[in-house]
């Protein structure tokens, strides 16, 4: 999370309003890292046991206790799906693709399911702002547009992999619609 939170913040402003999200959120999962219980954090699996057997996931209401792991890992899950798509789409997208459309198309698919409407309507107006495909891979700052693409292809998996892991075992505990 931390790269790809760098990776947010090279990309300007606009998408500051996820980076700040995600390092609050990681921040949360660190101290749960740090704390007293830390040894129960040592993975997404036995954070996910403890925190179901301990009672600190309350799957029907959001409560007042500080955030539980299991919570705050689903905020950053959806996150990473949105970014997973987003980051797909520019890859196979077109030479003459607009981004704020392959942007919103992702957002859609994936984060605006949890957000009100006016934060859907901001995010949608924000990412108008977006420049060109090909101008916003080289602001990735990995080289031509081709190598940005060619970099893509690399790490697309990873995230694949980390989303595709987090999916199924919050799908095996029935933690994908956490409040």
């Amino acid at each position: 999370w931390r790269g790809l939170i760098r990776f947010l913040h090279s990309l300007g402003a606009i998408f500051s309003f996820v980076s700040k999200d995600a390092v609050a959120k990681v921040q949360i999962m660190e101290n749960h890292c740090c704390g007293e219980q830390r040894e129960q954090y040592v993975s997404l699996q036995s954070m996910v046991e403890y925190e179901l057997a301990n009672g600190l996931v309350d799957v029907q209401q959001r409560s007042g206790r500080p955030d539980s792991g299991c919570r705050t890992v689903l905020r950053l899950h959806r996150a990473l799906r949105w970014l997973q798509l987003f980051l797909e789409g520019l890859r196979t997208g077109r030479e003459d693709s607009r981004t704020s459309v392959i942007c919103t198309d992702s957002y859609n698919a994936s984060l605006a399911a949890y957000h009100p409407w006016v934060v859907r309507k901001a995010a949608t107006v924000a990412f108008c702002t977006l420049p060109s495909r090909n101008a916003f891979l080289e602001i990735m700052n990995v080289g031509t547009p081709e190598e940005a693409v060619a970099m893509l292809g690399e790490a697309l998996p990873y995230i694949c992999d980390v989303y595709g892991i987090t999916q199924e075992l919050f799908a095996r505990h029935k933690l994908l619609d956490l409040p």
